[in-house]
């Protein structure tokens, strides 16, 4: 048995105070959250901005403190092991717990540049001749000194940002230091740092829990009886099972409410990475969101190497195009938007305080601000439930199909090519990684792995025949065959006319059922990958359907189930002719 972590987020409206009973309503609620986030994010801001320098970066991540002892992985307990001390301001009063918390999130931001520095590092060792197009050999050189786990966004938008500063400054960034200014904090306090001196946590009911923490009265306290104890009852979403175990939440203010991201526990069966005869795999397609097919591995039994997969000819089809479409218009009114907030910000630079104009054309700049800020956090809250539907789809599919692993494009080695103005390309491109961490949440929940197999080659190569030798032509329709297109496949060789994402479907299962035995699992994140192409062909067997309810007791009675035929033998009198009728013939008895 392991464990998996999820995140609940979840509202409380309202707190009462231990010591008074006095019940503090939502607004009053959040300030005094407020007051409590701005003081660890001041904290967490100072130490971050203070130790953002090459020779601090390096102690941190030599992993050794003062005293020659490693480095703990709580990040507040590494922070001082390091001697890197940081105070409130003088008349403030802030209890140590607090200051725990602030470390906490300063050292999760510092070691999240580490990661950063990490890849600038690779990249301008590596640099390319031509940056824009890399040849294998420096892409093999690069890969070696990365971490795993890096997707090619990432390694592109680096290479643009050091190519942007090698342009400005005619040299390549010594550090990330010189690339980037210290990272922004965000105003919230990571009670996982916390104890029984700060807060307590404790499950009342299915859908209830309990909060207490312990707040300041006053924005700037000054003694320990300007902090006082507070009940806060949390209403926990129905994703939360009974048996959860809760976890210190994180605390943070929103729109005017107190936000509570709860992390919850749950125990969840071993999936092992080999030994899997039914296998689902999708893709990301052109045509839809996702496109997926269910294989079975045929092999004597066994899973070996060289084995058949065998699929049921029925495609798995995930339809976005509504949501696309809606994604679509919001993200051309967002630009449009944008457009215009930079044209008042011009004009408003041309102006001064004392111009008539300048009143109203702030008020409207201040107006078309609050707007686009609603807008992305529309476009945000519809990328999200997307993704999560699709992952429910998704895990859905291999479940009722009795599979125990799902196969999926390893997005380091994907990206978006060809037609960007395609609506599902465009939204597949942006909540791809989304998608993915949904559907290895949920698999998880019902003992299915979830594998990422090479994508280089899936939408090109025939999945029927050749073993990854024959080439797809690609068509508008199967009664265009002759002409260019990208959503139909066609092969000339066996003669396999199919939609492009369902043939990339199929090899996508072929090369994860095929090349299981060589799964990698990486050991801090969990995630399993295979990087080895093994190609195989896969064939096509309907499923055979259940007899339905009319049949077995057609069977159990033995009677016929369509009485009909019975007639059939009978002769058909030829269809009436146009005219008057024949005359039919008569009998005449003989006496």
């Amino acid at each position: 048995m392991s464990k998996l972590t999820a995140t609940a987020p979840c509202t409380t409206h309202a707190a009462m105070v231990e010591k008074t009973g006095e019940v503090v309503p939502q607004a009053l609620l959040a300030r005094r959250v407020a007051w409590l986030t701005a003081l660890a994010r001041d904290l967490a801001g100072c130490l971050v901005a203070a130790r953002w320098n090459p020779a601090d970066l390096d102690g941190l991540a030599g992993g050794v403190g003062l005293d020659g002892r490693v480095l703990p992985s709580k990040g507040w307990m590494a922070v001082r092991r390091l001697g890197w001390g940081v105070g409130p301001e003088p008349g403030v009063y802030i209890c140590d717990r607090v200051l725990r918390c602030a470390q906490e999130q300063a050292a999760r931001l510092l070691r999240l540049a580490l990661h950063r520095r990490r890849l600038v590092e690779a990249i301008v060792a590596t640099w390319p001749h031509n940056p824009g197009a890399r040849t294998d050999a420096e892409w093999d050189a690069l890969r070696a000194l990365l971490p795993d786990g890096v997707t090619a966004a990432e390694i592109r938008n680096r290479t643009r940002q050091i190519r942007a500063y090698r342009d400005e400054h005619e040299v390549f960034p010594a550090d990330l230091t010189e690339l980037e200014e210290p990272p922004n904090v965000a105003a919230q306090v990571v009670l996982a740092a916390a104890d029984r001196q700060l807060l307590t946590l404790e499950r009342t009911g299915h859908r209830s829990a309990r909060l207490r923490v312990r707040l300041p009265l006053v924005e700037s306290p000054a003694s320990p009886r300007d902090w006082a104890w507070h009940v806060l009852p949390v209403v926990l979403p129905p994703t939360v099972p009974p048996e959860a175990r809760l976890c210190a939440p994180t605390l943070r203010v929103t729109k005017g409410r107190v936000r509570v991201d709860l992390p919850f526990q749950i125990l969840i069966g071993f999936v092992p990475a080999t030994g899997h005869m039914i296998g689902c795999g999708f893709d990301w397609g052109l045509n839809g969101l996702l496109t997926g097919v269910v294989g079975r591995l045929v092999a004597d039994g066994r899973v070996i190497s060289g084995g058949r997969v065998i699929g049921d000819g029925r495609p798995l089809l995930y339809d976005a195009s509504g949501v696309s479409a809606k994604l679509h218009r919001l993200r051309a009114e967002r630009e449009h938007l944008a457009a215009k907030i930079q044209r008042q910000q011009r004009l408003l630079a041309g102006m001064t305080a004392a111009d008539p104009r300048y009143a109203a054309l702030s008020a409207a700049y201040q107006v078309l601000g609050v707007e686009h800020e609603r807008l992305c956090a529309r476009i945000r809250n519809l990328n999200k439930a997307l993704a999560w539907s699709a992952a429910r789809w998704a895990v859905d599919q291999a479940v009722a199909a009795g599979t125990t692993v799902i196969y999926l494009e390893d997005l380091a080695t994907l990206e978006a090519r060809g037609r960007r103005g395609n609506a599902n390309t465009r939204l597949s491109g942006q909540i791809r990684g989304q998608i993915v961490e949904a559907i290895r949440h949920l698999a998880a929940k019902h003992a299915i792995a979830v594998v990422t197999v090479p994508a280089r080659g899936t939408s090109r190569y025939c999945p029927r025949c050749g073993d990854g030798t024959s080439v797809l032509k690609h068509c508008p329709a199967p009664d265009r065959l002759t002409d260019k297109g990208w959503r139909w496949a066609y092969c000339p060789a066996c003669g396999l006319s199919c939609d492009r994402d369902r043939a990339a479907a199929e090899r996508i299962v072929s090369r994860g059922l095929l090349g299981q035995n060589a799964t990698r699992t990486h050991r801090s994140t969990g995630v399993r990958t295979i990087h080895a192409i093994v190609e195989g062909n896969v064939a096509r067997a309907r499923r055979t359907r259940k007899p339905t309810r009319a049949a077995r007791r057609a069977r159990r009675t033995r009677t016929d189930l369509h009485p009909d035929r019975q007639h059939a033998t009978e002769p058909r009198t030829a269809p009436p002719q146009n005219g008057p009728p024949a005359p039919q013939p008569t009998h005449e008895t003989t006496r």
